[in-house]
């Protein structure tokens, strides 16, 4: 006997009625019952990030690199760390303890300092692809950066992504009735309201649909925090360890100081850890020796009395207790740590 063909709503058990015209309405209590059904919430608006998360790292870590490929490789690396957790600023701090040699290659060829080399390709990672040939010049330390994987950020749109915020340049031309031009990426630039210098690279609130192309330029931490979104990191150089603190740009400093140590605590592991709740965070790695020596080497920190590096953070933590390796490289140590450290921080921030 062949088997029936039975459409799919027969074989769930749903729609099965056949629709006739005419058909009697449903029942008044059930009109009634669905009428009286509570509509569905609208989605929550995404709610702003207030607090910030800064990482900080020796540029010495560059110069341990034995070409110029491997140096950009790892920079590569941090700045993709810094893309998947979070942060908003890198502090690239220069170390007494630094070797001389470290500022020529292997082959005795003079290179780039290691903060400057660092600070140079993490900022031009971090700008949108459409925007760098007219912010960055050639240079001779760029000249691996298509070997690196993209961040992929979400300020890195695409030409037809929507967003409310982009990031754009100052035109070269003239906007008519004032104001300037900036090229967004997008097919037509968008003129803002005020005068800004040209080549200069902005952030962009783009407007709604009844004023097209008029755009309204912003503080970059507007998409964090009014939208809670990610919107890059800037970087900033340091001279010292003690200047990672005393450069700070934000108003009262970071509150919250984690240093990262092989010697330091197990304290991750403990069930009674916990962050307080912070507006800005501080995540200090070491080079290739450690904080340890780094901070040793500091003759204002030793002037002040400061020589146990613990002192110097409110918590000095082992990111990477019971390590299969004798070493845990630089850039590895900023993914291990800042994934360790992740639950953490957003458990703290739950509570605003």
């Amino acid at each position: 006997l062949k088997r029936k063909k039975l459409r799919l709503a027969e074989r769930v058990g749903v729609n099965t009625d056949e629709i006739v015209p005419g058909a009697a309405a449903p029942p008044a209590a059930a009109t009634a019952s669905a009428a009286a059904a509570p509509a569905p919430s609208p989605p929550p608006k995404p709610a702003g990030r207030p607090w910030t998360v800064t990482l900080a790292l020796p540029g010495s870590i560059a110069d341990n690199a034995q070409s110029h490929e491997l140096r950009s490789y790892l920079v590569g690396q941090v700045a993709r760390a810094a893309a998947i957790f979070n942060v908003d600023e890198i502090v690239i701090f220069q170390t007494e303890s630094a070797s001389a040699g470290a500022r020529t290659a292997p082959g005795g060829a003079p290179r780039t300092d290691g903060c400057v080399f660092m600070a140079r390709l993490l900022q031009y990672l971090e700008c949108p692809q459409y925007l760098r040939r007219q912010i960055f010049p050639m240079h001779p330390d760029l000249r691996f950066v298509g070997l690196l994987a993209p961040l992929d950020a979400p300020h890195h749109l695409r030409i037809d992504e929507e967003c409310a915020y982009r990031e754009g340049v100052v035109s070269e031309r003239e906007a008519k009735g004032g104001g300037s031009l900036v090229y967004t990426g997008l097919r037509k630039e968008q003129k803002i309201d005020r005068t800004i210098e040209k080549g200069t690279r902005v952030t962009v609130r783009l407007p709604c649909d009844a004023h097209p192309g008029h755009g309204v330029a912003v503080a970059p931490r507007e998409p964090r925090e009014a939208a809670g979104m990610y919107w890059g990191y800037s970087v900033r150089l340091a001279e010292s360890i003690e200047a990672v603190w005393s450069g700070c740009p934000y108003e009262g400093g970071y509150d919250m100081s984690i240093g990262t140590s092989e010697h330091g605590t197990n304290a991750l592991d403990e069930p009674s850890f916990a962050l307080p709740r912070f507006d800005h965070l501080l995540v200090v790695f070491g080079g290739v020796e450690g904080l340890e020596p780094a901070v040793a080497a500091e003759e204002n920190l030793a002037a002040a009395g400061v020589h146990d590096p613990a002192s110097l953070f409110d918590h000095y933590l082992n990111l990477c207790p019971r390590q299969g390796s004798r070493t845990i490289r630089s850039e590895e140590a900023v993914l291990v740590g800042m994934a360790a450290l992740r639950p953490h921080v957003e458990r703290a921030q739950a509570v605003r």
